[in-house]
């Protein structure tokens, strides 16, 4: 009897080395999964660093453009003080040109003379600083500005050469060019003022788009790259629960790649007016609930419980997918702004021949002079009041959706604290 007890014994051991084996394999495949999945995030974050070094290209190919137009401008310039030095004889054509091409340009033009008074201005100056005809004047009584005296000192100064500055003047941004210009015996300073608020603009939504979209990549491919290290470095045999967790945080780093990458994907086809829209009627009640369901992990991580009360029946005339977009932005929007263990309720109501379709949430809201620059591109709130990031891309893609289907969208004030209040209008089907 004793030797059949060892045999028992040890097949008993020969069945539980064969199940540790078939783990280990099992653990083995689950690496390799998650090995995969991580490459193709990777190959992804690639594809989306080049689309968006193509966007900064095309950016900067504009800024030249507005430099070569500015250079043309320059040339006109020439060509028309050319026309006057031909008529010198004519002194009445000479100041009806004069006047003319001050009152023609864009730009803020003042002429002062040593002492610093005015001796001409045109309309868009008088404009800026609501004057007429202050000739005679200091140009310091009507700019109110020191500043402008140190460029025209310096101008006095170096007269062979030109001095800028850029300035505010209200909410408008100026680059401010003086230069002396000696005609005979004469000597006049000449003071320019050019409107850059745009392109100063243009450059920094340029600045913000890269550094927020690098953040953006930065920080999931970061994680993912830990959780591997964090797999491949165990001391012992990794357990099947710290794999299983491991690969739903490498799920939940890559989907927030995909939602960046595909942020940027309808906003790039919306503006090239690559989407195309297929209005058919559609259910509105389908649409919401498959959004809210699409988002339903995001919310548990949260505990945070989104519901409808979109009564049944209504019909809309709507892109379905396009329509499942703007709603997939707004709840994931209220989300991220929302308190742990708080509510998120989606409405909608019959207006004449609309449906005003609501996401309201608990969270802190949109203050009064946000509520119409938070759908702009790339414009974001204080991150530091909810701790979220984002690429201020996800709003500026649901008013393009919203407007293309006729209707308006808009975001309502926090100012009676209660919390974040979307709404946007879809016809009646």
């Amino acid at each position: 009897m004793q030797p059949e007890k060892k045999l028992d014994s040890l097949d008993a051991e020969v069945a539980e080395r064969e199940r540790a084996l078939n783990e280990l394999k099992q653990s083995l495949a689950e690496r390799e999964q998650a090995t995969e999945s991580l490459r193709q995030s990777l190959e992804s974050s690639e594809s989306t660093l080049h689309r968006l070094r193509e966007s900064v290209v095309a950016q900067e190919h504009a800024l030249i453009a507005i430099r070569e137009t500015n250079a043309h401008r320059a040339r006109q310039m020439e060509e028309l003080d050319r026309l006057l030095a031909e008529r010198e004889t004519d002194s009445a054509f000479k100041l009806s040109l004069s006047l003319t091409l001050a009152n023609a340009s864009q730009e803020a033009l003042f002429v002062v003379n040593n002492e610093y008074r005015i001796m001409a201005i045109n309309n868009a100056a008088e404009n800026i600083f609501n004057v007429q005809r202050p000739i005679g004047a200091l140009i310091s009584e009507v700019t109110r500005r020191p500043e402008i005296d140190s460029l025209l000192d310096d101008a006095l100064t170096n007269d062979d050469e030109a001095f800028e500055e850029q300035m505010q003047f209200g909410k408008r941004i100026y680059r401010v060019r003086v230069q002396v210009i000696k005609r005979e015996e004469h000597r006049f300073i000449s003071l320019a003022m050019q409107d850059v608020s745009d392109l100063v603009r243009l450059n920094r939504a340029r600045r913000d788009m890269v550094a927020n979209i690098s953040h953006e990549l930065r920080t999931p491919i970061a994680n993912i790259r830990l959780i591997i290290e964090s797999l491949f470095h165990e001391q012992e045999k990794p357990k099947r629960k710290q794999s299983t967790s491991a690969l739903k945080a490498i799920a939940r780093e890559t989907d927030s790649l995909l939602w960046l990458v595909q942020e940027l994907l309808d906003l790039s086809m919306i503006e090239s007016g690559q989407a195309i829209l297929r209005m058919v009627e559609t259910p509105l009640t389908l649409m919401v609930d498959d959004s809210i369901e699409r988002m339903i992990d995001q919310s548990d991580q949260k505990e945070i419980n989104v519901v409808s009360t979109v009564p049944s029946g209504i019909q809309v005339l709507a892109d379905a997918d396009q329509v499942r977009r703007v709603l997939l932005n707004l709840v994931h929007n209220a989300i991220k702004w929302s308190p742990p263990a708080t509510i998120i309720t989606v409405t909608a109501e019959l207006a004449g021949d609309e449906v005003v379709v609501s996401v309201i949430d608990q969270g802190p809201g949109v203050q009064e002079d946000q509520t119409e620059r938070i759908f702009e591109r790339f414009y974001q709130v204080d991150p530091s009041r909810s701790g979220g990031e984002g690429t201020g891309l996800g709003l500026a893609i649901c008013k393009h959706i919203i407007e293309a289907h006729g209707g308006r969208i808009w975001a309502e004030s926090n100012a009676d604290g209660r919390g974040g209040h979307f709404s946007f209008t879809l016809p009646l089907a």
